[in-house]
């Protein structure tokens, strides 16, 4: 198991890309959505209401991409991350390659970050009316079916939340695309954190989720990161010889 420790401030960025916990009786207050466009309140409702505790398996595949484009370097790590009730994510590296600062400094310091996120509230970082306010936007077309985007506006300035826009499912209420930035930043050499996470589902699961971020720092320029999660049960397998 890889042994990660704190040092690096973007290790807090784990704790914008929380997708979970909602209580369904607070989906909309204001009934400006439901007026406008009845189906996007029932997305709104039904990604609200069918958040799951913890939107990861207990055993998924994890692999990273890193890079510091103005120093050139880039670094990439492949494991297995298992996630049991009550414990830390444990992590069994099968690939690590590139530049060793890289690995360190961005990789290392993102798992140790999604080791910090697994003790921290859902409810203080969830999608939801408690924290934030949301403004339909209109629909977008997507291959099968469309989904509906909403604003969403935190009603505070803290840790964890962010400014941006989700795309519902229309059909499911599964969140497809989350874009923004962290409102506020988890340290002062930080200049701008941007995220986007994709999420990719069949039959109503997710079976992948693409976490792109980009890290404006004060020291090295921008950072980069590119993560690409699946549950054990969705990995791909070798095709037959």
């Amino acid at each position: 198991m890889v042994n990660v420790s704190p040092k690096f401030g973007v290790s807090s960025v784990l704790l914008l890309v929380t997708m979970t916990g909602a209580f369904p009786e607070d989906v909309i207050k204001d009934n400006t959505v439901a007026i406008s466009c009845p189906p996007a309140a029932i997305a709104l409702e039904r990604f609200i209401a069918n958040q799951p505790p913890d939107s990861r398996t207990p055993v998924e595949t994890i692999e990273i991409d890193a890079s510091l484009p103005k120093l050139n370097k880039s670094g990439r790590l492949r494991a297995i991350r298992r996630t049991l009730p009550a414990h830390h994510p444990e992590y069994q590296v099968l690939e690590i390659s590139g530049d060793s600062t890289v690995n360190h400094e961005l990789i290392v310091r993102y798992l140790h970050a999604d080791q910090q996120a697994a003790e921290i509230s859902n409810e203080s970082t969830a999608i939801t009316p408690a924290n934030y306010k949301f403004v339909y936007e209109g629909t977008v077309p997507l291959p099968d079916d469309i989904a509906y985007a909403f604003r969403i506006i935190p009603h505070k300035k803290r840790q964890g939340l962010i400014n941006g826009v989700l795309w519902i499912d229309g059909a499911t209420g599964i969140a497809v695309r989350l874009s923004g930035y962290l409102v506020k930043n988890p340290s002062i050499f930080l200049k701008r954190i941007n995220l986007t996470r994709e999420n990719y589902f069949r039959d109503g699961v997710v079976e992948t989720r693409i976490t792109h971020l980009l890290i404006d720092t004060r020291l090295v320029g921008s950072a980069r990161l590119v993560v690409v999660e699946r549950p054990a049960a969705f990995e791909p397998r070798p095709a037959m010889p």
